[in-house]
């Protein structure tokens, strides 16, 4: 496994690479934005763990821009710890945010988390092609096409769909979808649930949005097409 550590701060990019190194994982340091495209260019990078406040491009910034060509997973790393912050985070297309100072145990496990709703699971029974209407979703290689034209998807975007998707018309609650796509214990609220659901339901485009239902009071169903 290779992990981009993206930090301004060199102490800290060392004492994550120890952790990491113990767990014998293959690490790369870049000391801001530049350096990690560079990398991100030149190597094969299974996941990044992001500084926010790093003094020329931010974190968040850093991200934005990542999205735009990637969907490497990505787990904000920072000193602050205010639920505005996380939301902002994960909005941007984070998978997870984690609060200086954290034990390596804790990153490790964050790690693992990650890459296990990332990596497909190599199951011969395992369905690979889920197919609703128009919108056909790939379990395998995690591609998602709507009329033949595929739609880039966070990886918690893709998650949520796959979900409603699985099981067509049954409802889940804003907790009950934080449980099963989130796992570790998220204490930043509810509100990043009806966030993701609003990007996914802009990049499913106007016709298909409406698939995704809101049931008010409760949370929300996937409504199969007929």
């Amino acid at each position: 496994m290779n992990v981009l550590i993206v930090d301004d701060e060199k102490e800290m990019r060392h004492l994550i690479s120890i952790m990491l190194h113990q767990e014998h994982i293959q690490t790369y340091q870049a000391s801001g934005g530049q350096e990690a495209y560079d990398i991100l260019d030149r190597q094969p990078i299974d996941l990044i763990l992001l500084d926010v406040m790093m003094p020329d491009e931010d974190g968040f910034e850093v991200c934005q821009k990542i999205r735009k060509n990637s969907d490497i997973p990505i787990i904000f790393l920072t000193a602050k710890d205010a639920n505005a912050d996380k939301v902002r985070g994960l909005r941007l297309g984070g998978d997870d945010y984690m609060v200086k100072p954290f034990t390596a145990s804790e990153l490790i496990a964050r790690i693992q988390a990650v890459l296990r709703r990332y990596q497909p699971q190599q199951d011969v029974t395992h369905t690979q092609i889920i197919q609703r209407g128009n919108i056909c979703l790939d379990e395998i290689a995690r591609r998602v096409t709507v009329e033949g034209r595929e739609i880039p998807l966070t990886l918690k975007e893709f998650d949520l769909l796959h979900l409603f998707m699985k099981q067509p018309n049954i409802v889940y609650t804003r907790d009950q979808l934080l449980e099963k796509i989130w796992s570790l214990d998220y204490d930043g609220g509810t509100r990043t649930v009806d966030t993701h659901i609003k990007t996914l339901r802009l990049k499913l485009g106007k016709e298909y949005s409406r698939l995704i239902q809101t049931v008010w009071g409760i949370g929300y169903r996937f409504e199969e097409q007929r």
